[in-house]
Order: structure tokens, then sequence, then C-alpha cells
């Protein structure tokens, strides 16, 4: 019998590269590969990389070394791009980086079993030339669903004809052949789920829609379908990704789809917390407010895209509002959910910002009480309008602004942090290790991104458990709370260390 065949998949970037590389895992799962965690044990290491910004597609670009490395004293006799990266810059990517075997785009995803074996067999796979995806789709939402969809990543569905039973353990779930091509990477409590691909916005400093493609929604049947199976293995909260939540449902003739949908999944059984990412300020609606802010099981929790507060650096970057209209959102959510959290990110440095503009960014951020705050500083992306904007700042000034504004940041979230001591809080636990004790999220906080919550005490909970807890202190963003009971099943006490 011939050895199987092994394959790792590294995944740098967002949410959304997790999800695909699941997809890709589903897939190569289904066709006989087994999956394994180090790249060292793997025939193959594929790399889902990153294209965002300069400083991701370099840490894209040093995990692919670093797994060639491993072709002179290991198990690895192939390293593959994908992604972000991969799909953007196709054969010039290839050009320059000879130690990748291959770079595979989007359009390879359906058939990623035999590229692999491909490479792996000393064959190679063209690299394909990039293209403008948004071309791809027609220009009317309303015409996306009908027409021949390219391929999208974080979309696979098991085929028509497949039966649970036609697929290995952990891909298809018992609810139908209509199940996600989809196999887990890790065990963690928290898994993200793809509403939508693309994006129809056109903010001058994004790259984004040329290689993800315009917006197109997955169907709601199938979002339910995938939490569905999600929660069936464990997973306890699930996050909803897209490159923007808020337009939802435009293709599909309603707008207002998120609100309907929403608690059909709060309602999925085993599923303890449904969090939105990715909204955007311009697109919110009283309708989704009050659903985010009302509805059982679904986290008080806004991902807001301010990028900015100052009018004139908005209208450079082709986005919308200002300082007071943000405001007025936030003192909008705060009415129905004193207690919702809220993060954004922010560029500054951008082209013609004066210091005028900074302090009126500074002002925003100052009445804003955001829980979690990113702070970049702006830099040419090859393909955007602000990348042939007059009025460049110097990188000195880019840098000043940068921790300035950062610093700000900082102490605005701490003092955030600091105003809830004292509250009742429902913690999903995350993790639990000999040195940091018991750590979870609360409402307000998203993987990764936003702090953490600390349990004190002897109670050991086991991840997924949903503790109810009173915050005792702060540390920065990060919360500490005493628990004062368990919300739901899972091992407690000595028996889970």
């Amino acid at each position: 019998m011939p050895e199987r065949r092994t394959v790792a998949l590294v995944t740098l970037g967002c949410a959304r590269n997790e999800v695909d590389s699941e997809e890709l895992a589903g897939r190569l799962a289904a066709d006989g590969w087994d999956l394994v965690e180090d790249a060292a044990d793997a025939d193959v290491a594929v790399v889902n990389t990153c294209g965002f910004v300069e400083a991701a597609k370099k840490d894209s670009v040093d995990a692919l070394l670093e797994a060639n490395d491993l072709k002179d004293h290991g198990r690895t006799q192939a390293v593959v791009a994908v992604g972000c990266m991969a799909e953007r810059y196709g054969k010039e990517l290839a050009e320059a980086l000879p130690e990748a075997d291959a770079v595979l785009g989007f359009d390879d995803y359906t058939d990623i079993s035999d590229r692999l074996q491909t490479i792996l067999s000393g064959g190679i796979h063209a690299s394909h030339t990039p293209r403008d995806r948004r071309k791809l789709l027609p220009i009317s939402p309303a015409e996306r669903q009908g027409a021949s969809a390219p391929a999208l990543p974080g979309h696979a569905q098991a085929p028509e004809e497949s039966t649970p039973e036609d697929l290995p353990d952990g891909i298809a779930p018992a609810s139908g052949p209509r199940a996600p091509l989809r196999r887990r990477l890790g065990s963690s409590p928290v898994a993200s789920v793809k509403l939508a691909s693309g994006c129809d916005r056109r903010c001058s400093f994004c790259a984004i829609p040329s290689f993800r493609g315009s917006f197109i929604s997955r169907r709601p049947s199938d979002v339910l379908g995938e939490a569905r199976w999600l929660a069936e293995q464990g997973v306890k909260e699930i996050m909803l990704v897209s490159e923007n939540n808020t337009s939802y449902g435009k293709d599909l003739g309603d707008i207002r789809l998120l609100e309907t949908l929403l608690p059909e999944l709060a309602a999925v059984d085993g599923l303890e917390r449904i969090r939105v990412s990715y909204l955007q300020p311009a697109e919110m609606r009283p309708g989704l407010i009050d659903v985010l802010t009302s509805t059982d099981k679904v986290a008080p929790y806004f991902d807001l895209s301010f990028q900015h507060s100052a009018p004139a650096v908005l209208r450079a970057m082709r986005r919308f509002g200002d300082t007071d209209r943000f405001l007025e959102l936030l003192d909008t959510i705060r009415s129905k959910a004193p207690q919702a959290g809220v993060r954004s990110n922010f560029i500054v440095g951008f082209p013609g910002e004066t210091e005028e503009d900074v302090a009126e960014l500074e002002r925003f951020l100052t009445g804003a009480r955001l829980d979690a705050i990113g702070v970049f500083g702006y830099s040419d992306e090859e393909g955007t309008e602000a990348a042939t904007y007059e009025h460049k700042l110097d990188q000195e000034v880019v840098d000043e602004r940068l921790a300035r504004v950062s610093r700000l940041a900082e102490e605005l979230t701490a003092q955030r942090a600091e105003e809830r001591i004292g509250d009742t809080v429902e913690v999903v636990v995350d993790r639990v290790d000999e040195e940091d004790g018991v750590i979870g999220r609360a409402a307000h906080q998203a993987p990764e991104t936003d702090g953490q919550v600390r349990l004190t005490g002897e109670t050991v909970f086991a991840p997924g458990t949903l503790v109810v807890a009173k915050v005792v202190a702060s540390e920065g963003v990060d919360l500490v709370a005493e628990p004062l009971a368990s919300a739901t099943g899972g091992c407690t006490g000595e028996a889970a260390r």
C-alpha cells in the first residue's frame, strides 16, 4: 500500500484566510491527503499568504522562505504559495521567489489536490497572470447570483451528489449533502464563517477588491448549514466575516438579510455567541443596530471601519462621515446597549493630511470610548488611487503621527477597560494553561485583536464554557474577572487540569 501523502497549511493574515485554509484542508482531506500541523512533517507545505500591506507581504515571503529551508533537512519536498499575495501577483511572485515550487491562484482551489500531486511528482504548474477580479462578475449586484461565478475561496460546498458517508469524518456534517467542504485545523471553541466575498466599495487606499473581486453573498441556507456543522464540531462562538458584512444580501435582493439571519444563527443548538465583524459606518441601519443590541446570543459588538474622522481626509479616501456623525452613531448604539463593544482601525499620514486633520481624529478618539483601536501609518499600495495622489507626507511625519496617535489610542483603550470594572460579563473560555490560568473573552472582545479576560479562582473551566463573571481589575485592554457561575456545561474543577 503506497504511503499516504501529507500536507501542512500555514495561514497568515486575517480570519477570512483562516476560513480559506480550512476549505483547502477539506478538499485535500476528501481526496485522501493526511493533514499535519508541522510543515516539517509534510510532503507539501502550503502557505496561505496575505497581500494586504507591505508588512503582511513581507511576513508571507518570510514564511515561504522558512518552509523552503525545511526541504534541506526534513520530509518537506515542495512549498506552494496560495492566498491573496499569490492571487495578486501570480507570475511576478513566482519569478521573484523561485524558492516557491508553485504559486497558485484562487481558480486553482477547486483542483488543489491535483495541483499539489503534480508539483510533488516533479511537474510544473504555470503561474497565472493576475487580472482584476472585479470584472469577472456583472456590475449590477442583482445579476451576480445567476452569473457564472469565479472561484470564491471559503464558499465551497460538498458536491450535490455526495452524501456525508462519502467523505471522511470531520468534513461533511449530518445536516446533509450541501454541507460545507471544510476541515477544521484546530480545536478552538471559536470559528469564523464567511458571509460573503469581495467588495464593491472603492476606497482609494485599498487594493483588496482588485484581487478578491466584487461583492457576492453566500446563501443564508449555506451559512446556517455551516454554523450547524461547526456547532457539531464543538464550536461555541462563530464570527461572521467578509470584506463588508453590512452589504450582505444586496445581491440576493434583500439588503436587510443580515437582520433576518442573525436570530436564526442564534437559534442553532450548541452555539453560545454570534459575533459580526467588518461593518461599514456609512451602511449601518437602525434595524441592524436593533438586532445587534437586542438578540440573545448575538454579541453587541461593533467592528466599525472608521479609518479617520476628518472630513477632508475621508473624502480623499472615498469614504463618508465625520467626527460628529460618527459620535452620533456610537451614541445611538450605546443608548440601546450601554456596554456594547466597539473597535476600529485608523490610517494616519494619508496624502494631504494636515495637523488640523490629526487634531480632529484625536478629538474623535477621545470622545468615542473605543475598546480596541488599530493605528496604521499610510503607505502606497500599488494599483490604488491614493498611490497616484500628490501631497505625500515625508516618512518622518507619518512615523511621528503614527507614534503620537498610537500612544493616545493605548491610553484611551486602557481607560475604557478600566470603566468596565464592576461590570458583569459573559466569558467564553478560549484556553487553560499553567502560566496564565483560564483565559477567555467577553462579548466586547473578538479573538486575538481586542484583549482578553483572565478568570480568577481555583476552578478550571474547559475551553468553550460560558462563564458569568464580575470584572475586578484591568490590565491595559485586558480584564481580570471573578467567576460567578458557569452558564454552560463543560469540565470544571480539578478534573479539567
